[in-house]
């Protein structure tokens, strides 16, 4: 079972995507949703509040695109969690529950779990995850730059 949401995850997959494949160029997002088979529609939302947070930033132009804001070792997966979590509570529209019950009783053992989890989420820099996907060959371009002449 997966406690996260789909856009957690896939604002996990971009950043750590991001911090692998944004040097020398930053890394659009027809190429990031080509990567993990999404249209990139799908993926704008999610790129844009990390933007808006400092997570990434976002280049203008023709060979424009995303790149890490902050170093790979100073933003956790709890980080990027925390902003997907919290651009799709903006977008969500349906009601919660609204008793007694609710609020004294299953809220605050929501909350208790869910802190929890992004506790150890916040163990988890970028850094880890492109260690372990270079460990892994996962990410690695699928064309290597060649500079000899």
């Amino acid at each position: 079972m997966n406690f996260l949401s789909r856009r957690s995850l896939l604002a996990i997959a971009a950043v750590t995507d991001i911090a692998l494949h944004a040097r020398p160029m930053p890394v659009s997002a027809k190429a990031l949703a080509g990567r993990h088979n999404l249209p990139p529609r799908y993926l704008e939302p999610v790129l844009q509040a990390l933007v808006r947070q400092g997570i990434l930033k976002g280049v203008r132009g023709p060979r424009g695109g995303y790149e890490l804001a902050r170093e790979r070792r100073r933003i956790t997966a709890g980080d990027i969690v925390r902003i997907a979590m919290a651009a799709q509570d903006e977008e969500s529209n349906s009601p919660l529950p609204e008793s007694r019950l609710a609020d004294v009783v299953v809220s605050p053992l929501v909350s208790r779990g869910t802190e929890a989890f992004l506790s150890e989420l916040d163990k988890v820099t970028v850094e880890d995850l492109c260690a372990q996907a270079q460990a892994q060959a996962v990410g690695e371009p699928t064309n290597p730059v060649d500079f000899t002449i």
